[in-house]
Parts: structure tokens; C-alpha cells; sequence
């Protein structure tokens, strides 16, 4: 029977280690585009008007990981309840989850893997009008090429006809009741092998029933899983922020007696040091000022004053993140950053992969959106006769139309 008006929760199962797709964080909290996939996952959620409580389950060694990545959703509702711990395998960590609403029990529950960052708000649609007929649901798209099984060896021994075939994604849906039952027969049968909740629901008795998403709702799981992402997101985000802007910064410091100069956001030891009020390097603050004037929004100096002792001795990320935070609350990204070092030293090139991997994680895009590069003054002016050092950068945005023009 129908319910009238369901109250909605999802379920974000974010449990698992995700070897396959290397990088040394669980998959779940790599950065994609910039932020972490999981942020991503609950954001899609969070942009849904149906969906009235998100409950992350994670690793218990995750908590910090999580913490930092909670930081990248805004949820003044406070729709995003406090993660609970799952368990050894994927089925304990969705019970988890499920005891975890039980308290206050919704009419219908998504389950949800948080490595798959490009659901949608139809699919999300899709799931919740099918469980008014189905108590249990799971999003999928038909198989539409040959499928072979092979024998040990590889050789093929049988092509299975794909008609009825489905590939199987999330959100699975279900009637809260009996999902959660479900959970609690198969634990109390000791029947732990289950790779997904459809399952779980078809050994309770349940009927599933299959529902057609379109193409797309992928699940990240190796490394050329996460290059592909990458390659659809910056696409997706470039068509829909037409207004391409380019800043140019420029800034120099004097060198003093130190042991080590800041350039790039890494530490370089040299018999000199930059003088400034914070760090002071140089190539951050051109940076700075490169994305603080595509947006039109004064420079370094209006917005860090040498003159307030709060930025004294300061890491200089701390500007860089804030003027890529102007650009994102102005709904847009930085696209590309590149940087050019004027110095007769030290030299810039053992330390260039580190700079730009310090700008890139700062800026929230790929390394390879990225240029550092460095030259000499062929031992003319201030920086040749290793007086001081420059930096000049330029930084390309892009950020949505004024309402005013968009039309």
C-alpha cells in the first residue's frame, strides 16, 4: 500500500578500505574535483527535497577523515546525522545503520555507496515512486552488450543471453520495516555473505524490483575509475560556468640571512630567507592576487594586512585557500593556476612536483591544471644580484552568469 507523503532516509554505506583504487586514503575520501567523494555523495542527497535524514556508516578508523570531509557540505537543517561505526563486511555496516534509524523509524530507507558520487535527483526520484508499489527497489540498467563466461584459462565457454539482464546500482529502496527485518533474520541465521541489500530483501521473501536509471551513476573503485571521474566532472562543471575570467598577480620579497625560504607552499633550505610579515612567498601571495582579481576582489593586502599581527609569520595557504574560498561561494573553481619564479636561487626545480601538488591540493583541482615553472634575471636588477625574489602568476576561474545575463 502506498504511504502518503514517506518520510525519507538514506543510508550512505562508507565502511570499506577501497584498495583498488589506491592513493593512501580509503576511496571514499579521495578528492574528486577537489573535495571528497563522500562530501560529493551526501551533497547530492542534501540537494533533494525528499530526502529528510542522511546517516553515514564508517570505518571506525575514519572518524578524523570524516570529520574533515563533513566540512565540505553546508546542512543548517541538520539532515546529515552522526555517523555510526560499521562493521567487518558491507551487510553489518548497512544493519548498522538501519538499527541506528530505527529509534525514530522512516517509512522508506535508500541505501546508498558513497563511492558513487554522480547519483542523480532522478534516480533518487525514481527509487522513492517505485516503492509505492514495490517494498523493495534497486536502480540498474539493462545489459546491452554480448556477455561471455570464460573458463580458467580465459577461453570462452558460454555467451549468456543478456535478455533480463541488469547491471545493479544504488540507491537500493525499501520499505523500513522490512529491510530492517531482513537484516535481523539474515544476522540471527548467521547468513553473511550477502553483497547487497536486494539480496537480503529476496532471501527474506521479498519480490525486488528492478528500476531504469540512466548511464552514469557509476561506482568509483580504481584508479582509472577516479581519472574518468575527474575528466566528467571538470566537464560538467566547465558547461555549466561559462564565464571564463584570467587574473594576473605579481609580487617580490627581499631576501634577508635565514636558513630557508617558503616558495610555492614548500619549505626550500637556503643561507637566505624572504622578508615579509608572514611567510612571505612570493610565489602564494602573486597567486593570491591572480585569483582575488579575476573575481574582482581587491588584493592580498585589503584582505591580510601586514599591519594586523594576527598573519604574522603566516603560512601563506592561508590566503591562497581564502581566495579560492571567494570563488566557490561565488558558485565557481579555479580552472588553472600558473606561476612563474623569478630567482638567481636556489634552484626551483627539485622542489617544482612539490609546489605544484601544495598549489593544487590549496586550489582544489587536478595536478595537472597546474604550471610552475622558474627562470633567472641573468644577473640584472635586484632579483640578479640576489637581492630579492619575484614571483608573476595568472589564474584562470570560471563562474556561473549574473542573473542579468544568463538569459
Amino acid at each position: 500500500m502506498a504511504i502518503s507523503s514517506p518520510r525519507v532516509a538514506v543510508v550512505v554505506v562508507a565502511g570499506g578500505r577501497g584498495l583498488r583504487a589506491g592513493g593512501e586514503v580509503p576511496k571514499q575520501y579521495r578528492l574528486l574535483g577537489g573535495r571528497p567523494v563522500i562530501a560529493r555523495t551526501i551533497g547530492a542527497f542534501l540537494a533533494h527535497p525528499a530526502v529528510a535524514t542522511i546517516l553515514p556508516v564508517i570505518h571506525p578508523d575514519d572518524a578524523a577523515l570524516y570529520a574533515a570531509a563533513a566540512s565540505g557540505w553546508r546542512d543548517p537543517a541538520g539532515r546529515v546525522r552522526a555517523p555510526v561505526l560499521g562493521g567487518a563486511e558491507r551487510q553489518a555496516s548497512v544493519r548498522a545503520g538501519l538499527e541506528a534509524l530505527a529509534a525514530d523509524a522512516p517509512d522508506l530507507v535508500l541505501i546508498h555507496d558513497a563511492v558513487r558520487p554522480f547519483v542523480t535527483p532522478a534516480a533518487v526520484d525514481a527509487a522513492i515512486a517505485a516503492l509505492a508499489d514495490h517494498v523493495a527497489v534497486v536502480v540498474g540498467t539493462p545489459v546491452v552488450d554480448t556477455v561471455n563466461r570464460t573458463d580458467a584459462a580465459g577461453a570462452v565457454v558460454e555467451t549468456v543471453p543478456r535478455e533480463g539482464l541488469w547491471r545493479a546500482a544504488t540507491p537500493q529502496g525499501f520499505r523500513f520495516s522490512a529491510i530492517l527485518a531482513a537484516h535481523r533474520a539474515a544476522a540471527a541465521a548467521g547468513r553473511n555473505g550477502f553483497t547487497d541489500d536486494g539480496a537480503v530483501a529476496a532471501a527474506a521473501g521479498h519480490a525486488v524490483h528492478m528500476v531504469a536509471i540512466a548511464e552514469g551513476n557509476v561506482k568509483l573503485t580504481t584508479p582509472a575509475d577516479f581519472a574518468a571521474a575527474e575528466a566528467r566532472l571538470a566537464a560538467e562543471t566547465f558547461l555549466r560556468l561559462p564565464d571564463v575570467r584570467v587574473g594576473v598577480g605579481y609580487d617580490v620579497h627581499a631576501l634577508e640571512p635565514g636558513d630557508a625560504v617558503w616558495l610555492g607552499g614548500v619549505r626550500i633550505p637556503h643561507d637566505h630567507r624572504l622578508k615579509g610579515h608572514s611567510d612571505a612567498d612570493a610565489a602564494l601571495h602573486a597567486l593570491t592576487d591572480a585569483i582575488l582579481g579575476a573575481i574582482g576582489d581587491g588584493d592580498i593586502g585589503r584582505h591580510f594586512p601586514p599591519s594586523d599581527e594576527r598573519w604574522r609569520g603566516a603560512a601563506s595557504s592561508l590566503f591562497l585557500a581564502d581566495a579560492v574560498r571567494r570563488v566557490r561561494e561565488r558558485g565557481g573553481v579555479v580552472a588553472h593556476c600558473d606561476v612563474a619564479i623569478v630567482a638567481e636561487a636556489p634552484k626551483i626545480g627539485p622542489h617544482r612536483e612539490a609546489m605544484r601538488a601544495a598549489i593544487a591540493a590549496a586550489c582544489g583541482i587536478p595536478v595537472d591544471r597546474v604550471g610552475v615553472k622558474a627562470t633567472t634575471n641573468e644577473g640584472l636588477g635586484f632579483t640578479g644580484r640576489r637581492e630579492g625574489i619575484a614571483a608573476i602568476a595568472t589564474a584562470t576561474i570560471r563562474l556561473p552568469l549574473p542573473e542579468d545575463d544568463a538569459s
